[in-house]
């Protein structure tokens, strides 16, 4: 656990956020599948997100 909690604090704040993201997104697709969610509604769910950044992306360049 230190060794771990060592590693972490060694790495930069963009691999420690890369690295959470990976954890939460590996919990949450559980999280579904336990709930019951098919692999196609945690695809919908994805794809959503996607186009939720990919709005807000657009609307930033707009803004620019």
């Amino acid at each position: 656990m230190s060794q771990a909690l060592a590693t972490m604090q060694t790495e930069s704040p963009v691999i420690n956020r890369e690295r959470a993201l990976r954890i939460l997104s590996k919990s949450l697709y559980r999280d579904l599948r336990q709930n019951g969610y098919e692999p196609r509604q945690i695809v919908s769910l994805a794809s959503e997100l996607i186009e939720q950044v990919t709005t807000d992306m657009t609307d930033q360049v707009t803004l620019a």
